[in-house]
């Protein structure tokens, strides 16, 4: 299955252009989160990927709820947080929000690690896990160069050991990659990202 999977679109009009245009050549499209800014703009965000010519399964960022989300996706969207999906397949369990809480204050949707914990505990078996924010350790890394990343995600990754584990979040990192035993862990940022996976049995 070819994917293209995306974070952080921020209400860019070129960005969201770019992506739709990149959908074309994709079996699924996967995005992690903050779509719009600060909670403002959702619906003028998923109205800019209108054109996205692939099944699409998101996760909120910090900058969206997931009930917010739930009601501004397009139609043949799936909303996932805390949850899971499966696609020709493919297992997806999603989670978004900021991990662990941000320092932005009341319009920040954030989960602490606890709250993380419980709710990727829910998984037991994945091929990809995508959050909205790193795990710790791996493409989490701020400009001041501290390690913000969430250790219940780790935790997930190292247990779970999915083929792929995507986020987004820490603008710093996009575009940094490492590993977490067999899985492969990608800060995605805005621009499209191409991945080719096969179910696992």
């Amino acid at each position: 299955m070819k994917i293209l999977a995306f974070s952080d679109l921020h209400l860019s009009r070129s960005r969201a252009a770019e992506l739709v245009a990149a959908s074309a050549e994709a079996d699924l499209v996967l995005g992690a989160g903050d779509f719009c800014n600060m909670r403002q703009g959702l619906n003028e965000a998923m109205a800019m990927l209108d054109g996205i010519a692939a099944p699409m399964i998101v996760v909120p960022g910090n900058a969206e709820s997931d009930a917010e989300l739930q009601s501004s996706a397009l139609d043949g969207t799936t909303v996932l947080h805390g949850q899971g999906a499966t696609i020709n397949g493919l297992r997806i369990f999603g989670l978004g929000g900021g991990i662990p809480e941000t320092p932005f204050g009341d319009w920040s949707f954030d989960l602490d690690e606890a709250q993380a914990k419980a709710a990727l505990d829910r998984c037991d078996r994945v091929d990809i896990l995508m959050t909205h924010s790193p795990p710790k350790g791996i493409a989490d890394v701020t400009s001041n160069g501290v390690s913000v990343g969430s250790t219940a995600i780790r935790d997930a990754i190292e247990r779970l050991q999915p083929s792929l584990a995507i986020c987004g979040h820490i603008h710093d990192s996009w575009g940094q990659s490492g590993a977490i035993g067999k899985t492969q862990v990608v800060n995605l940022g805005p621009n499209p990202n191409w991945f080719k996976l096969e179910a696992s049995s």
